[in-house]
């Protein structure tokens, strides 16, 4: 088959991929009657099973209703005039990540390895080695979109593709963030590659085939369906070497794709939200339950993902303040000080239980550090000491 979009597919694999592409105009996306019998059969058995319509687990009978519109020769010429190329195992091009679904436990009947990928744009799959997912609610918050846009822009900075599903909400944001940056972005689709879905989200996804990529399991033409959205989750979670969830109630689908992160023994990771917010049940739920690391910017995203000793974050703390700085006999003298009405040395050393000429010594650093005052004979603390009452302090525990 000739180059689609500047790249081509191998050729020697064009009997194997009509076979699969004949198979998945016949059956469902995501199967996973249907990624087992490839795998033992082959898919050119297969082919000829359903063809003749024998049981193989029932998907002969399944398959009947299309075997009178299956034309793999013709589905292949025009998604390659649609510059849709069917990358399948095999190919140069073909994502090894996505293996690893073979031996990934099923999910709602749903599972293995898909028979192939359409895929549109000049990106190639080939080139997604640093990859991250990030996935949401549709009916996002500000703080959810903001927050993603943010992160996804920071992770394509970093150097990784940002890798999501290109619909409302967290997707939108993930995409246009990582757009922002000029980084690099996959959209993965329910729908076929040679449809828009949403609508509303034409000019996106547009973007993505002129300059980047979009991805589907489903045959082109094919329809959006809340199963195919079921099965595209896994591919999203497949191709991509961590997860990250942000925004989710708890019947979300992206609790889905964090579901097959997990059985892929991928890294999964949740932004927390408010503790009032349904929009974040789902995520605070997967953080509890499931072992999802807690993050909140894209730094720490890229030291979970990154090879050990790279991308490494500092611990944060707040800023230094001057009482931060002092011995532990500084701090019981500063103690000892009294806030308003001055006392003498011998005043504070009996209140501190410190010996009057240590008192001294220490009364001398602290008015170098601007936190205590003389005043007359005496001693108090400073006006613009931040340990007053009105301004903003914290000690050495807080």
């Amino acid at each position: 088959m000739s180059g689609v979009e500047g790249r081509s597919v191998d050729t020697d694999l064009d009997a194997e991929r009509l076979h699969r592409v004949a198979i998945a105009h016949l059956t469902e996306p995501g199967d996973v009657r249907v990624a087992a019998l490839v795998e033992h059969l082959g898919a050119a058995t297969v082919h000829e099973g359903l063809v003749r319509q024998l049981d193989l687990e029932g998907l002969g009978a399944d398959a009947s209703a299309r075997l009178a519109s299956s034309e793999p020769e013709r589905a292949l010429e025009e998604a390659h005039r649609a510059g849709i190329r069917f990358v399948v195992p095999g190919d140069h091009e073909w994502p090894a990540a996505v293996d690893g679904l073979h031996d990934a436990p099923p999910v709602e009947r749903h599972g293995g390895r898909p028979l192939g990928l359409w895929v549109r744009g000049p990106l190639g799959l080939d080139e997604l080695t640093a990859t991250v997912a990030v996935v949401g609610a549709r009916a996002a918050t500000t703080y959810g979109t903001d927050l993603t846009h943010r992160m996804a822009a920071g992770l394509a900075e970093g150097g990784h593709v940002v890798v999501s599903g290109a619909a409302f909400g967290i997707d939108q944001a993930a995409h246009r963030g990582a757009l922002a940056a000029d980084g690099r972005t996959v959209g993965v689709l329910a729908c076929g590659a040679d449809r828009v879905y949403p609508q509303a989200h034409a000019r996106l996804i547009d973007h993505l085939v002129d300059e980047h990529c979009i991805v589907s399991e489903t045959v082109p033409g094919g329809a959006p369906t809340r199963m195919r959205f079921l099965s595209r989750n896994r591919i999203i979670a497949a191709l991509s070497r961590g997860t990250v969830v942000v925004e989710a109630a708890y019947r979300s689908g992206a609790l889905n794709t964090a579901n097959w992160a997990g059985r892929l023994d991928r890294c999964l990771m949740g932004v927390p939200g408010p503790v009032t917010s349904a929009a974040s049940a789902g995520v605070h739920q997967l953080i509890r339950e499931s072992g999802a690391l807690l993050v909140t910017e894209a730094s720490e995203v890229l030291e979970v993902l990154a090879p050990a000793g790279q991308h490494l974050t500092r611990r944060a703390r707040g800023a230094d303040r001057p009482r931060d700085r002092l011995s532990h006999r500084q701090r019981q003298v500063l103690e000892a000080v009294p806030l308003r009405r001055a006392a003498d040395d011998f005043s504070i050393a009996g209140t501190a239980g410190i010996s009057p000429l240590e008192v001294r010594g220490s009364l001398q650093a602290l008015e170098a550090l601007g936190l205590v005052q003389r005043q007359g004979f005496g001693w108090r603390l400073a006006d613009e000491d931040p340990g007053l009452p009105g301004q903003p302090f914290l000690d050495s525990t807080g």
